[in-house]
């Protein structure tokens, strides 16, 4: 144990995290490697590969995500927006670049040097839009709220392009609970809802693969669709009835066999087959306690930036844990995201890590002095 006494920078940060949050994302952290023993060894063999290849990376991903998530979580809130900064504009620089010169993965531009630069944009463009919302709604001489309004297009619109509509709905989310929070008229809210509703259409209509998706979604027959379209989520699905409730076992799964993503973007569905779904209950447990202690805490932050950075953070984190299982259940349209801290990914793992970080940064415990310090500039 750390003495109360001691006046180091670790015993200042141990006596000051909220450890609930950091049990929390440690537990799924040793989750996500068991499962990805469970569900990547039959993607490893299929493609050649020695079978704990997926295991091995996910081990030094999980480490470089470990040390950002505490090395971050010691930044001031001041040096967690400048970071913030300097990401989001790195990360869209990438993002760009991926239109003319990524590798296209599924129809899809989204990857360059390896790495997708979307992942990385979030956390920032959380930390970003909180700043700007928290500010407008503080001071009546910033136009937070303006620039708030501006950082979403000019987010969304490369998204778009590439086509990834999964993060642009992500981020769009998180973003549209931010100006909830900032207690903006119900007017504006009803007519960004207008505009999300409308852009949704739009998707639909001039997007072949949108639309593909909320076809197979909608009606699996229809339109000529065949068995192969659907046949990842049918195969989930299987994946959830032959488990049953407490699973055949660790190991002992045969869908993942077949599953192409079963390490990625079905690995909730490789666990309802072996762990079962009281197991996976309790995975969803995990994750409401993270979403709902985070939320906590920010209520109770006297800081308006802190407030807004760890509400953002618990909110993106919570509506793509629920987009992954939502689409492993076929409760809505495939969309390609990975399960937090659980699903195999290199570039999703380290944002993670950052995103993590900023939240525990933001949700500690600090003196007023410094709460009350200027928070205008980045």
């Amino acid at each position: 144990m750390v003495s109360r006494a001691e006046r180091s920078a670790f015993a200042d940060w141990w006596w000051t995290v909220d450890r609930w949050l950091l049990t929390g994302l440690g537990v799924l952290m040793v989750l996500g490697i068991v499962l990805t023993m469970a569900g990547s060894p039959p993607v490893a063999e299929r493609l050649g590969l020695q079978t704990f290849h997926f295991v091995n990376r996910q081990v030094i991903f999980l480490g470089v995500c470990a040390l950002l998530l505490v090395g971050i979580s010691f930044l001031p809130p001041r040096y967690v927006r400048r970071m913030a900064l300097l990401i989001y504009l790195g990360g869209m620089a990438l993002v760009v670049a991926a239109l003319v010169y990524g590798v296209e993965v599924k129809g899809s531009k989204r990857w360059i040097f390896g790495i997708q630069p979307s992942e990385f944009v979030k956390p920032a463009f959380v930390i970003l839009a909180a700043w700007a919302f928290s500010e407008g709604a503080r001071r009546r001489d910033v136009p937070g709220t303006v620039l708030a309004m501006l950082l979403l297009p000019l987010t969304v619109v490369p998204l778009i392009m590439q086509p990834d509509i999964g993060q642009t709905i992500l981020i769009s989310a998180v973003w549209a609970a931010l100006f909830f929070m900032a207690g903006l008229h119900w007017l504006w809210v009803a007519g960004i809802g207008g505009v999300g509703v409308t852009g949704v259409f739009f998707a639909y209509r001039y997007i072949a693969h949108v639309r593909a998706r909320i076809d197979k979604f909608l009606d699996p027959g229809a339109g000529g669709t065949s068995a192969s379209d659907t046949f990842q989520v049918d195969t989930a699905m299987e994946s959830f009835i032959s488990g049953g409730w407490l699973g055949k076992g660790p190991g002992e799964g045969t869908m993942k066999r077949i599953l192409p993503d079963s390490h990625t973007d079905f690995i909730f569905a490789v666990t309802g087959e072996e762990f079962g779904v009281l197991f996976c209950m309790f995975i969803v447990l995990i994750f409401a306690i993270v979403v709902l202690r985070g939320l906590y805490v920010s209520s109770k932050n006297e800081d308006p930036f802190c407030r807004f950075a760890a509400a953002g953070m618990v909110v993106l984190f919570g509506v793509q844990s629920a987009i992954n299982m939502a689409v492993n259940l076929h409760l809505m349209p495939a969309k390609g995201m990975t399960l937090p801290f659980i699903s195999y990914g290199g570039s999703s793992m380290i944002s993670l890590g950052i995103g993590m970080g900023f939240l525990i940064s933001v949700t500690r415990r600090r003196p007023r002095a410094e709460i009350s310090r200027p928070v205008s500039a980045p």
